[in-house]
């Protein structure tokens, strides 16, 4: 038994949107925009605002999945164009990565589907956590994970959108 509604794309924010990591040899690239200034945080300039027009063409519920919380709304879906989107409010964790190798985002976000169908995009998914939404997950998910150092990329649309449609 599934859920019913859209499926849902859980998205990460450090990594993702904001690449870290080894930069290239010119650094990474900045846009100016909402929360770039002197005044907001430094690393919301590497955010792409064209990435927003990208995601909101995606054919799904999008939600926050990140430890921005309700920030990302604050900082993020202007620059992005986005909506206020939901997030995904974490609970209490010990700083550990949880069961051997999963991920402490993993048990929330399953339960957080509720058997709906459900993309996570992140940078640190590992097969430990493929594993177990496999063996855990009601409804179909797909655990993509994006490179850190460049963020979400045309190939990474290409395959989201071609399993959202699918889910």
């Amino acid at each position: 038994m599934t859920g019913s509604g859209p499926p849902l794309l859980f998205l990460d924010v450090d990594g993702p949107l904001i690449p870290f990591g080894a930069p290239p040899p010119a650094g990474y690239p900045t846009y100016p925009g909402p929360g770039s200034g002197p005044s907001g945080n430094p690393l919301v300039a590497r955010v792409d605002p064209a990435l927003g027009r990208r995601l909101l063409g995606l054919p799904c519920e999008l939600v926050w999945a990140t430890t921005w919380l309700a920030d990302a709304n604050d900082c993020l879906s202007p620059r992005l164009g986005l909506p206020q989107l939901p997030y995904v409010d974490w609970p209490v964790v010990d700083g550990t990565k949880g069961d051997g190798q999963l991920h402490w985002k993993t048990r929330t976000l399953v339960a957080r589907a509720a058997g709906r169908a459900f993309a996570w995009v992140d940078d640190e998914i590992s097969p430990a956590d493929r594993r177990w939404v496999d063996a855990h997950s009601p409804g179909p998910a797909l655990l993509h994970r994006v490179d850190p150092r460049v963020g979400l990329t045309e190939a990474d649309f290409t395959a989201l959108d071609a399993w959202l449609r699918t889910a």
